[in-house]
């Protein structure tokens, strides 16, 4: 009995590596779980100072027992590498590093995989969907944008404009905008605003936030796009959302032929951090066909 209790710990336990790309690059990857295990890839936002880690760890140690959790930092984010030259606009980033994001998959051996994409994330699986629909077998989008026509939150603005006036203070006053519940930091938000600093401070991910909400064509999906995304799909979305509005999952959820909706009362953007135990139950729950 100790034996398999281990053999699950292990399972579990995040660990970090960097798997190499064409062109001398590499994605800083965490994994928990075992390879061969059905594979799950999560895909975090566009927050300045973002990484794989603050977005998924708490829910990857969770999963880690039955699947094989894959959270990378997308290109241009965390200890990942930059694109040289820095595309110019959202939906020129989100093609370079989608590409990247499948040669990663290509490497690692993974021929299908559930995406579980929040905010941006959720945009790069919808268009992983359109690029290689072989590849998918189920999707969850968490706060996901993508409704053509959507007009930005003043969070989200303050989002988009955080290096204008970067400081510990503003990363602090944006974080608590990403949660309904302050109180889901407990007394940590000054350390979670601290390590963000850390990353923000580099010059490469100022470049590449700013590149990314720099002009340029907007990634955005037509109805008649999202009625050929024929994948199962779990939309969710926190009641109480003011990063992203909830109207842009009422409307994937209204033109993604196989897409069920769920909303979490008293929830912010964060979905799988201000509930993170709920999340993971109603993402069991979706990947064993009960939901």
């Amino acid at each position: 009995m100790t034996a398999v209790a281990h053999s699950v710990d292990q399972r579990a336990a995040v660990r970090e590596s960097d798997v190499a790309i064409e062109s001398g690059r590499h994605l800083r990857v965490l994994e928990s779980g075992a390879p061969g295990q059905p594979a799950l890839l999560f895909l975090h936002g566009s927050g300045p100072g973002v990484t794989a880690r603050a977005n998924w760890e708490s829910v990857m140690a969770g999963l880690g027992d039955r699947f094989h959790c894959i959270a990378p930092d997308i290109l241009g984010f965390g200890e990942s590498s930059h694109p040289d030259p820095q595309p110019q606009g959202f939906k020129a980033n989100a093609e370079v590093r989608i590409d990247a994001l499948l040669q990663m998959l290509d490497a690692m051996g993974v021929s299908r995989v559930t995406l579980v994409g929040n905010s941006m994330g959720g945009m790069y699986s919808l268009r992983i969907c359109q690029l290689r629909p072989d590849l998918v077998e189920r999707m969850v989008l968490m706060g996901s944008g993508g409704m053509p026509g959507l007009a930005p939150t003043p969070q989200l603005i303050k989002l988009v404009t955080f290096f204008d006036d970067p400081s510990v203070e503003a990363m602090t006053a944006l974080l608590t905008q990403f949660v309904h519940d302050k109180a889901a930091f407990g007394d940590r938000i000054e350390d979670f605003a601290a390590g963000r600093m850390e990353l923000v401070g580099r010059p490469e991910i100022e470049a590449a936030h700013r590149g990314m909400f720099g002009e340029g064509e907007m990634l955005t999906f037509a109805p008649d796009d999202l009625a050929r995304i024929d994948v199962p799909t779990l939309v969710v979305h926190g009641r109480q959302d003011v990063i992203v509005p909830i109207d842009s999952s009422y409307y994937l959820a209204e033109h993604l032929p196989a897409a069920d909706l769920y909303v979490m009362n008293r929830c912010g953007h964060w979905t799988q951090v201000e509930q993170a135990e709920r999340f993971q139950a109603i993402l069991r729950d979706f990947l064993d066909g009960r939901l």
